[in-house]
């Protein structure tokens, strides 16, 4: 699965972007009940061995989604995608699960495309970070009579996205309480101009990318809960870079117009701030989730 970042500026809750981050899950299943969870990688040590794990509950939902019982479970996970940094990294896991369950059940139930969103989306609560870790690419995610809908967009090859990872993390929750629940006229405005822009940047013309990241609904409000990556987003745009903070952060996204300028932007990250900050040289990822037999079980 694939790691996402949502938003991109100011497309606040519609908006995301699949990323060549992978976190991989085999999944076997028995007839005899039980569950084993065997993780390594990005936050083993914090990581769920039981029925609390976020992976199993929602083949759990899965399952009991299509009305079949739950099999015995054999889960070994290696994830990549770093936890708590606003890379996805739930969303991956709601993700891995669903698809898995599909995966089993190819053959004898049909898992289409709109069932994988709406389990998805149910239990993530919201399409963004899903619908491009689920179908890679651009998505445009939205809501349509409490249906999650979703458009994949192909990005311009000269878009060449940097992600910077700090140490710290950032919980979403928190993050959303940050935000008021009323905003000015002119700022709702301002974010739908720069949301169509941003589609224009990200498909047809990077150059465009700097003015099209612009935001005035949420990052702001957010900037208060982790100052180190307000100031690294301010440093990077000043030089003129199309930085944003990756979903609720507390990673910092690059959007680069080329691969040369990705170099710049991680030499001044380095000069402007004291915070170490894990910079990845990263492509968008066009297949999203993807599933396969393994000997033994699903891949």
């Amino acid at each position: 699965m694939p790691a996402t970042s949502a938003n991109l500026g100011p497309g606040f809750d519609t908006l995301g972007l699949a990323l060549s981050v992978y976190d991989d899950l085999v999944v076997t299943a028995s007839a005899e009940p039980g569950l084993t969870i065997e993780v390594e990688g990005e936050g083993a040590a914090e990581v769920a061995r039981d029925e609390s794990n976020l992976v199993y509950r929602a083949m759990a939902y899965a399952f009991e989604a299509v009305g079949r019982p739950v099999p015995g479970l054999t889960l070994r996970g290696h994830n990549r995608i770093p936890h708590g940094r606003g890379l996805g990294s739930s969303g991956a896991a709601v993700v891995a699960g669903i698809l898995a369950v599909k995966g089993l059940l190819e053959g004898d139930v049909e898992i289409g495309p709109e069932t994988l969103l709406r389990l998805a989306t149910e239990l993530e609560g919201h399409p963004d970070n899903v619908a491009p870790a689920l179908f890679g690419g651009l998505t445009i995610a939205w809501m349509q009579d409490a249906v999650p809908q979703h458009k994949k967009l192909l990005v311009h090859r000269g878009v060449s996205p940097l992600v910077f990872v700090p140490e710290f993390t950032m919980s979403t929750s928190v993050a959303r309480s940050l935000q008021p629940l009323h905003v000015p006229r002119e700022d709702a405005v301002f974010n739908l101009s720069r949301s169509a822009l941003l589609i224009a940047a990200l498909t047809q013309s990077p150059e465009l990318l700097l003015a099209a990241t612009e935001d005035k609904l949420h990052q702001n409000y957010r900037a208060q809960a982790m100052p180190e990556t307000d100031r690294l987003v301010r440093a990077l745009r000043e030089r003129g870079f199309a930085a944003v903070v990756s979903g609720a952060g507390p990673s910092v996204l690059v959007l680069a117009d080329g691969p040369g300028r990705r170099l710049e932007a991680s030499a001044v990250a380095a000069e402007v701030t004291d915070t170490p900050w894990d910079a990845h040289m990263l492509a968008v990822d066009f297949k999203g989730g993807t599933v396969k037999e393994h000997a033994g079980g699903t891949a």
